[in-house]
């Protein structure tokens, strides 16, 4: 958590800066986090990084947060506790908010189960910065699916806490944006975001 005393030594440069309004006219886009939830299996990381390609294609400044990476670098000495699970996505929002002050547009792929959560990396990125994409599949489909065996080793008690099997996951109230990847084609649920995303980012066009 912040430490008040440290943070009042504290004296950001931002001013002195390349500004975002500046990186986002010469991008020609709007910078943004897309963030993506929804159970393990429903397809977050797939769109990720589908969508970055398709945007990286369309020369948008685009970067790409994914759970898996982020464990094994910045946040490699967070466990899955509900505590560090909620730092987890502090750092993550963090992180996001500062690739949005240089012009890109950040797609993060993270389970973030709880509303508060999401909440929490809304109020951090800022709410107009900040589009919520629920990828929404049933537990039975995303485990049948289950491409890592993470259901399975959390049947078998081998992961503790895990979303949908020992924690709940709470769905998104008024996503901005909600894709049923059960019920539809992966194509189908592609072409879904990426016609929000270039939407949301339409600045100057």
């Amino acid at each position: 958590m912040p430490n008040n005393e440290q943070n009042d030594n504290l004296h950001p440069i931002h001013h002195r800066l390349v500004s975002r309004a500046e990186r986002e006219e010469r991008n020609g886009h709007k910078a943004g986090v897309i963030w993506l939830t929804g159970l393990s299996g429903s397809g977050k990381s797939t769109l990720a990084e589908s969508l970055e390609r398709r945007l990286f294609a369309d020369r948008i400044q685009v970067v790409v947060l994914d759970g898996d990476n982020v464990r094994t670098g910045i946040n490699n000495n967070l466990t899955f506790s509900e505590a560090d699970r909620t730092e987890n996505i502090r750092r993550i929002a963090e992180v996001a908010k500062l690739f949005v002050q240089a012009g890109q547009v950040v797609i993060t792929s993270f389970i973030s189960p709880t509303l508060a959560m999401r909440q929490m990396a809304r109020e951090i990125i800022g709410p107009h910065d900040f589009f919520e994409v629920f990828v929404d599949s049933p537990l039975e489909v995303c485990e049948s699916r289950d491409v890592k065996g993470l259901y399975q080793k959390a049947r078998a008690g081998q992961i503790p806490d895990f979303t949908g099997i020992h924690a709940a996951y709470e769905p998104p109230l008024t996503p901005d944006l909600h894709i049923d990847t059960a019920s539809q084609l992966p194509k189908a649920s592609l072409g879904q975001l990426y016609e929000f995303v270039r939407d949301a980012i339409a600045a100057f066009e």
